[in-house]
């Protein structure tokens, strides 16, 4: 086998596309510009929430401002955005503004790749002027067999943008999809990814009706979608084709992208966990300036150890302190685990008294 395996069972025949470097590093923002589609993919994952609605998300939080957004890549540090949706060329105005945006508010080295169905010509060269670098095409499976009279050469030839191809590995499609390989390589695109086909609750009564079945009960990966891309991989050895699994995108990639967030969010009581998690202490308290004095006074915990959070109505403080005095105090006590997103969702909670 000519292609190289990587960590949690992806593969490569060639060098990946920069958007994917920047992403299994963690270091690229999911900017969703609509959850709008007119392709109607039956193995589409996008979840209800997003599915066929005009909204906004970057990463896990929805936005309604462009400050939101600029705000989102700050506070991970990213060093470029993947544009998705729903299609990002259903609202190509928006989609647009947001790449001169992005540009403009952290220059021309923010690197930001964009995944369409739409193959035109037209909106590949506005999406070159507006500063996009590289552009995933998803044809619809149906015409993967047949691509010829795509505007796809011509959009090779007609910008300097990165060109790849980037669809699931559906079992049984493998002479399908080295059909459309030879085509869009014959092109001139730069690169394909192929990603494990994965049940989602929103495609889960579309793909059971089609007769597919789970890998396995600790993922959502479809049976015989790996062996479906490796076998393309063997057929065309010496294209750089990238089959990106399940557990990658979750196990690598999110995990990354949720660490570099806490990393560069984390106040001092913060621990960052290995997942890109945060563990803290919580104290719920009638008054809660009162509780913070009494730390201060009776156990000299320092003002950056603590944090009152007026949202949630809770003070926040070391864990590794509350673990200490936590038994001997007179208020609620918890240590929790919860994501770094904007939401802060909570993972675990254990009561310390």
């Amino acid at each position: 086998m000519a292609f190289v395996r990587f960590d949690s069972g992806s593969a490569a025949n060639g060098p990946l596309a920069k958007g994917c470097e920047l992403c299994i590093k963690g270091s690229k923002m999911v900017l969703l510009v609509t959850g709008r589609c007119r392709a109607g993919c039956f193995y589409c994952p996008v979840s209800a929430e997003k599915k066929g609605k005009d909204v906004v998300y970057a990463n896990e939080g929805r936005v309604d401002s462009d400050g939101e957004i600029l705000e989102e890549c700050r506070a991970m540090a990213a060093e470029g955005a993947g544009i998705t949706g729903g299609d990002p060329s259903e609202t190509l105005d928006r989609t647009l503004h947001y790449i001169s945006l992005l540009k403009d508010a952290f220059g021309k080295d923010f690197h930001l790749h964009m995944y369409t169905s739409v193959i035109s010509l037209e909106n590949a060269k506005k999406l070159e002027a507006a500063g996009l670098d590289e552009i995933r095409y998803h044809p619809r499976d149906s015409t993967w067999a047949d691509m010829e009279g795509s505007e796809l050469p011509d959009i090779v030839s007609g910008t300097s943008m990165d060109v790849g191809i980037e669809i699931p590995a559906l079992p049984g499609r493998e002479d399908d999809i080295i059909a459309l390989a030879k085509y869009a390589f014959g092109a001139g695109i730069r690169f394909m990814n192929l990603n494990e086909l994965e049940f989602s609750e929103s495609n889960w009564g579309m793909m059971e009706s089609r007769g597919y079945e789970m890998k396995d009960d600790v993922s959502a990966a479809v049976l015989g979608a790996e062996e479906t891309a490796i076998a393309v991989m063997d057929a065309l050895p010496d294209l750089p084709i990238h089959f990106c699994s399940s557990t990658f995108k979750d196990g690598v990639q999110l995990r990354n992208r949720l660490k570099r967030r806490a990393e560069n969010t984390a106040r001092e009581y913060d621990v960052v966990t290995d997942d890109g998690t945060f563990l803290k202490g919580i104290v719920y308290a009638d008054d809660l300036e009162k509780a913070a004095s009494y730390m201060r006074e009776q156990y000299e915990v320092p003002d950056e150890l603590m944090f009152i959070d007026r949202d949630r109505n809770r003070m926040e403080i070391a864990a590794w302190i509350l673990e200490e005095i936590g038994r001997e105090l007179p208020f609620r006590c918890y240590i929790v685990e919860e994501y770094p997103t904007r939401d802060r969702l909570e993972v675990e909670r254990t009561p310390v008294n």
